[in-house]
């Protein structure tokens, strides 16, 4: 009889668990409280850049996300061919903008240490910049130019990573609240709303920032709280900005639609995911900075989604150590879309009791402690 995992979370990193799990013949059961993909997942602006975003220490949270970024060009193609679907993956590059000398001081020494690590990284001058992206101020100095950063689009990605779940045999329940856990010496049994019961023989939690609801269940401290990213959008011709761009006040980039997605500005609002006036209004006034021919364009969207960020920034990633049948994997942050298919090549590892590609102790669930 095959070993029966059920997840905890539709999001990405649950349906890409699971997706794993299945292909690795386990018999997957996927429990979601709303829909799937419908929180931060299906809202993120769909950016695979662990060089622009992660540029500060070469740690092993870096090696996590960069050792997903080599995944992805496989891993997309197995999921579009699993699922029978499309969504866009775009191989575009990234430039990492600074205006101000002040900005510059910390790029070259970044540079080598990518490059050391065998990341393809160049500093270009506006000279370069201007020909790159002709539409880019030309206050803008310098760049690091990254040929490797992607970006894909989100919502099609996670309708298609639900699609793939299911055609390889994943059983999804929507609208399943789960409340209840009882860890068992052999495995867990589930209680989800009044009817649904589940015996499993492992349970993978990627609640995103609903995972603090467990720590009573296993007496651990689990520091997760929702931080609403709002994001807005103008809609252009194809390739008017051909790069994503990375600023220290914001980030860019242009899908195939003709969407120019403009992100993020960041507040703590608990579980609200209505936008703000003063939210969208900051993104408005940092997109004309960067690109000045935005003063004659119109938004033509706005939204928000909810990042699971933990108390030190990384995810939850590793078997508890009193449950040793329990693995968490949540609270990614804004890097979920990004780390996907890691995660779910280390859960899936973690339940064939391989080593993982990247070492876990930074990632330990237990790390802030029993309670």
């Amino acid at each position: 009889m095959r070993e029966k995992v059920i997840v905890i979370g539709g999001g990405v990193i649950g349906l890409a668990s699971a997706f794993e799990c299945a292909n690795r013949g386990y018999e997957v059961v996927v429990l979601e409280k709303g829909t799937c993909g419908g929180q931060a997942s299906g809202a993120a602006a769909g950016m695979l850049a662990p060089f622009s975003e992660i540029s500060e220490d070469p740690d092993d949270f870096f090696r996590l996300c960069y050792e997903s970024l080599k995944l992805y060009a496989e891993w997309q193609r197995e999921v579009k061919q699993r699922s029978e679907m499309e969504f866009e993956y775009k191989q575009s590059g990234s430039l990492h903008a600074v205006f101000h000398d002040a900005e510059r001081l910390g790029l070259e020494t970044t540079i080598n240490w990518q490059n050391e690590l065998g990341v393809e990284a160049h500093l270009l001058d506006q000279n370069d910049l201007s020909k790159m992206e002709p539409e880019m101020t030309c206050n803008i100095s310098e760049a690091v130019y990254y040929p490797e950063e992607s970006h894909l689009y989100s919502p099609n990605y996670v309708k298609a990573l639900e699609a793939a779940c299911r055609k390889t045999g994943v059983v999804i329940h929507e609208y399943a609240d789960v409340t209840d856990v009882i860890p068992r010496k052999d495995g867990v049994t589930i209680k989800a709303g009044k009817r649904l019961y589940l015996d499993g023989d492992a349970l993978v939690i990627c609640a995103g920032a609903w995972a603090g609801q467990w720590e009573k269940t296993f007496g651990v401290s689990i520091p997760i709280v929702p931080i609403r990213g709002q994001i807005c959008a103008y809609h252009l011709p194809q390739d008017t900005v051909r790069k994503i761009v990375f600023t220290s006040q914001g980030y860019f980039v242009q899908k195939a639609n003709g969407s120019l997605v403009c992100g993020a500005s960041e507040d703590i609002a608990g579980f609200d995911t209505s936008v703000t006036e003063e939210g969208i209004s900051r993104l408005e006034r940092w997109s004309k900075v960067v690109f000045p021919f935005l003063e004659k364009e119109r938004l033509d969207h706005r939204w928000a989604g909810l990042r699971p960020s933990t108390q030190d920034g990384f995810p939850l990633l590793g078997r508890l150590r009193d449950a040793p049948n329990v693995i968490f994997a949540t609270g990614h942050y804004r890097n979920g879309i990004l780390l996907s298919p890691i995660t779910a090549k280390t859960v899936g590892d973690l339940l064939d009791r391989e080593k993982p590609i990247v070492p876990l102790k930074m990632f330990k669930p237990d790390r802030f402690g029993y309670k």
